[in-house]
């Protein structure tokens, strides 16, 4: 289908745009800004005036929870939640059930993906057979089979002997390894190692957790010359190791979630499970210091960590509660916040979900809207506001710590290789 997008703010921050202008797509393409190609005719128009026209966003951590977990959620559900909320390319850990170490596994998961014709799927393969962190994982034959990244999810690598050959391997063949700093022993709690964690009872998770293992992981990067991101950083002494092993030159990026930059180890409250999350929530300082990384360009990128658990896994005690936190549907509002809220303009923000994110994962056809570029596109009203509500969240895990909460920005359509995949009823 041939479609003018007419009147809309046009936001591209991989080209520096940020003006109002139509824009033409024509067999799943941007095919121009401005004005139509010689004899275009649209078969759609889209109305765009008083929305934003950004690049579809793109996720670096969406638990679909398929396969083996289906009572969790399912492809269709989190898909559905991702066409709600604007993102259309989704990176996918590995933790699945069964792990997703074999080719086969890979495959049908992109097969099932591609099937449903919604949002694209960039599965991050597992660095060690079963996530056991015993064996290599056939990595290049995960790479055949659509694997973009390698890593272990929540699972840390124990023997660093293997983590080793596991990084020499990647680095032979350049393929990127995706790690989450957690020292094992010492992330046997269920909340940061402070104040709040003492008053509740909880076992505790130090900030040395995490500084750690990620020192390990540099240092093993800095050996092998891996290519290293770093999934989810959650403390400012973390932050501070990235900002001097880029100083040394090394190839190292990461990203925060969604989580880590709204809340503190305070929001926990009186045992709110929906803030059980893995890395835990830690002090107010660190997440001021990882705003202030994510605006600066010390973190590359922002992600949901959507991981959606099912009412019983959080209607527990916080300590024996399921981690996780539902966020398809945030992460684009909970970007607009942390913008509004730093005062930055609405391009640096969109970066961290668009452009920067797309350059992590490898993506060269999406998340910008240059000529050519598949046509995800997110169009939305930047100045909408919507309360955070059970019966409104697509995605069938209903558990976030914002449930609520009124937050900015309502997307309007989602648009996948120029197909409408998702239009807001306005009735």
């Amino acid at each position: 289908m041939k479609i003018r997008i007419a009147n809309g703010r046009v936001v591209d921050p991989a080209n520096g745009l940020d003006d109002t202008r139509d824009m033409y797509l024509a067999d799943g393409k941007i095919v121009a800004h401005g004005r139509a190609p010689d004899g275009f005719a649209a078969e759609r128009t889209i109305d765009a005036t008083g929305l934003v026209v950004a690049p579809g966003l793109i996720d670096l951590a969406a638990r679909l929870r398929e396969p083996g977990f289906e009572y969790r959620a399912t492809l269709e559900s989190e898909m559905d939640a991702a066409m709600a909320g604007g993102v259309t390319s989704l990176a996918i850990p590995p933790d699945t059930d069964p792990v997703l170490d074999e080719p086969g596994l890979v495959e049908m998961l992109c097969y099932r993906a591609k099937k449903l014709n919604r949002a694209h799927v960039y599965p991050v393969g597992a660095l060690t057979v079963g996530l056991n962190g015993e064996r290599l994982s056939e990595m290049a034959e995960l790479v055949e089979a659509g694997c973009v990244a390698f890593g272990q999810a929540n699972v840390p690598v124990i023997d660093s002997a293997v983590l080793l050959r596991a990084m020499q391997y990647a680095a032979t063949f350049g393929f990127r390894v995706w790690l989450q700093p957690l020292a094992p022993f010492l992330s046997r709690g269920f909340a940061h190692d402070g104040e709040v964690a003492t008053r509740l009872g909880l076992p505790g998770i130090p900030t040395a957790a995490e500084t750690i293992a990620l020192y390990t992981h540099i240092q093993l990067a800095r050996a092998t010359g891996a290519r290293l991101h770093v999934t989810r950083l959650s403390s400012a002494e973390g932050l501070a190791l990235i900002r001097q092993a880029r100083a040394d030159g090394l190839d190292v990026t990461c990203d925060v979630s969604i989580n880590h930059l709204h809340l503190s180890d305070m929001d926990i409250g009186y045992f709110n499970s929906n803030c059980h999350l893995v890395p835990p929530l830690r002090s107010q300082r660190d997440r001021d210091a990882l705003r202030q990384g994510l605006a600066d360009g010390s973190i590359d990128a922002l992600c949901s960590d959507h991981t959606p658990v099912d009412d019983d896994g959080k209607l527990t005690p916080f300590s024996e509660s399921e981690p996780g936190a539902t966020g398809l549907e945030l992460l684009l509002p909970l970007t607009l916040k942390w913008a509004e809220e730093a005062g930055l303009p609405l391009i640096h923000a969109l970066a961290r979900v668009t452009s920067d994110a797309a350059r992590i994962v490898g993506i060269t056809k999406a998340g910008h809207l240059s000529p050519g570029a598949r046509a995800d596109l997110c169009l939305f009203d930047p100045a909408a506001h919507t309360t955070v509500r059970r019966d409104t969240l697509h995605s069938q895990g209903k558990n976030t710590p914002f449930l609520g909460l009124e937050l900015p920005g309502r997307v309007h359509y989602t648009l996948v290789e120029g197909q409408v995949m998702h239009e807001l009823s306005l009735s």
